[in-house]
C-alpha cells in the first residue's frame, strides 16, 4: 500500500557543490545543465510571481499550467538519454501546438504591433515582462547545453514560443487594465520631441 512520506528540505548531500539528476547522476552545481535547469526553476519562480497578482482567471489559469509544464521540462533536462526511463520523461511537440493556440487565441484582443514596445505597465505586466527575459536566458542556457550534449530538441521550441506567450499575456494584461503601451522612440525621435517641448 502507497504511504504518503514527508520530503526533508535539506539532505547534506549537496555540501560539496553537487546535485543529483534523476537516476543518481551527480554533477556539479556550476555545470552546464545545472545551470540551464536553475534558469528554467527561475522562470517557474517569476510565473508564480505573476500568477500571485492576476485576477483574470483565464491568464491565472494558464500561468499555473506553463508551471507545471516547466516541472516537466526541468525534469526532461535532469533525466540523461542513457536512462532506461529516459523517453517517458521527455515533453512533447503537443505543448508547442497548445502554446501556438494559446497566443493565436490572446492575440484576437489586441491591436497590431507597429512599433517596438517598452515593458512596463501595470505591475503584473511587468512581471510578465521580467518572466520573458527570464525565459529567454533559459533558452540561451539550454542552447550551450546542447552544444556539448545531447537534448530533447522539443525543450528549445517550448521555451522559444513561451517567451512569445509571455510577450502576448503581458500586452493583454495591460490591454485588459486599461494601461497604453509605450512605443519605443529612436533618438532622432526623442530629440525631436524634445525640441518641440
Amino acid at each position: 500500500m502507497w504511504q504518503n512520506t514527508t520530503m526533508r528540505i535539506y539532505t547534506r548531500t549537496g555540501d560539496e557543490g553537487e546535485t543529483g539528476l534523476y537516476g543518481n547522476t551527480r554533477l556539479d552545481k556550476d555545470s552546464q545543465r545545472i545551470k540551464a535547469i536553475g534558469d528554467v526553476d527561475e522562470l517557474n519562480a517569476f510565473l508564480g510571481y505573476a500568477h500571485s497578482l492576476i485576477s483574470d482567471t483565464d491568464i491565472a489559469n494558464l500561468l499555473n499550467q506553463m508551471q507545471s509544464e516547466l516541472f516537466d521540462l526541468g525534469a526532461d533536462l535532469a533525466v540523461l538519454e542513457t536512462h532506461y526511463q529516459s523517453e517517458s520523461l521527455r515533453i512533447s511537440n503537443d505543448l508547442v501546438i497548445e502554446q501556438e493556440r494559446m497566443i493565436d487565441n490572446f492575440q484576437q484582443e489586441l491591436a497590431p504591433i507597429t512599433h517596438f514596445i517598452l515593458p512596463g505597465g501595470s505591475t503584473s505586466a511587468s512581471v510578465l515582462h521580467l518572466a520573458r527575459t527570464v525565459c529567454r536566458r533559459a533558452e540561451r542556457s539550454v542552447v550551450s547545453l546542447k552544444k556539448s550534449h545531447p537534448i530533447n530538441p522539443e525543450i528549445l521550441h517550448y521555451l522559444n514560443r513561451m517567451s512569445d506567450l509571455l510577450f502576448v499575456l503581458a500586452r493583454t494584461v495591460n490591454h485588459r487594465a486599461g494601461k497604453p503601451e509605450t512605443h519605443w522612440k529612436s533618438p532622432i525621435e526623442r530629440k525631436n520631441l524634445a525640441f518641440k517641448t
